[in-house]
């Protein structure tokens, strides 16, 4: 049994990892981009966010893991859109990149430690109080968050990056610049994945320079599971089922502790977990099918006794 401590803490990561499930449900789901600048996006904020918060500014750190992470989007998208790298490879060079930037960011040290400064959620500690001030913050900075990404996508250039993952073609025939729209979308994106990063960095009062490592497994773990769960119809749903993938994904990794599994091995669980969400759909339509054929079969077999 999960005890409450660890409920409390699942919550808690569910929320603050929610934003990057967001952001990929934003690069990946709408506008149909493999982005795999999200592991050094998410060490940037980290590493950014520290930094300033060292300098005596937590929620200055926010903003500014933020436009970092903006930055890392653009970078991606250039290459994508202005010197015809596919995205999938975009992807992977901004994040090679990054990894000595972030290493520049934190002095060329391979962590920070944030203990004795000031963060968003010691501050929190002093407004909220209680033994909850941590989720409530993490909880209200992601709703906020998803808040606001339903209503741009509700807007006319939202609606624009919308068609621009659906149909590609039909934009570049129409009056919609593509480039824009994806180079919009990926900086929204990666600024999300910043915005996680600087979260945790300040949740567990520390930044290292492989924390960012496997985060589009967990980002696309807590997305594909939302999605299997809760369904895709309607952009409000979706941003729902991203937030929920990620609350439910902490939970089974929480469950995965409870029962000693390494921490070594929490990868391979996420892995597992990302391919039988994935594979869930086609699991179950065949399942639908061989109901459907047995059925069938029933039938004829039960006609051809009526014949006989």
């Amino acid at each position: 049994m999960l005890t409450l401590n660890v409920v409390q803490s699942a919550l808690e990561l569910g929320f603050i990892y929610a934003l990057v499930a967001l952001a990929l449900f934003l690069s990946y789901s709408i506008l149909n981009i493999a982005d795999l600048t999200t592991d050094g996006t998410f060490t940037l904020g980290c590493a950014v966010s520290a930094v300033v918060c060292m300098a005596g500014h937590p929620i200055l750190a926010i903003f500014a893991a933020m436009v970092a992470g903006a930055l890392a989007g653009y970078i991606t998208a250039f290459l994508q859109t202005k010197l015809g790298v596919p995205s999938i490879l975009s992807g992977i060079i901004t994040n090679v990149g990054l990894y000595s930037i972030n290493l520049a960011v934190m002095g060329f040290s391979s962590n920070l430690s944030l203990f004795k400064v000031e963060t968003i959620f010691t501050l929190g500690k002093d407004y909220i109080g209680g033994e909850w001030y941590k989720l409530f913050i993490a909880a209200a900075i992601t709703i906020i968050i998803g808040a606001i990404i339903y209503f741009f996508l509700n807007t006319t250039l939202g609606m624009s990056i919308r068609a621009t993952g659906d149909n590609p073609e039909m934009v570049r025939a129409s009056s919609i610049n593509p480039t824009f729209t994806i180079t919009v979308g990926l900086c929204i994106a990666n600024a999300m994945t910043g915005l996680s990063g600087a979260i945790l960095g300040q949740y567990q009062k520390s930044s290292d320079i492989n924390l960012g490592t496997g985060m589009v497994v967990i980002g696309l773990a807590s997305l594909i599971i939302g999605e299997t769960l809760l369904g895709k119809k309607g952009i409000g749903r979706w941003i729902t089922a991203a937030i929920f993938g990620s609350l439910l994904y902490r939970f089974i990794i929480a469950l995965a502790l409870r029962f000693d599994i390494p921490s070594e091995m929490l990868k391979l669980v996420s892995a597992v977990i990302v391919g039988l969400a994935i594979a869930l759909p086609a699991l179950k339509e065949n399942m639908a099918l061989s109901r459907q054929r047995s059925v069938q079969r029933k039938k004829r077999y039960q006609g051809g006794e009526k014949d006989a």
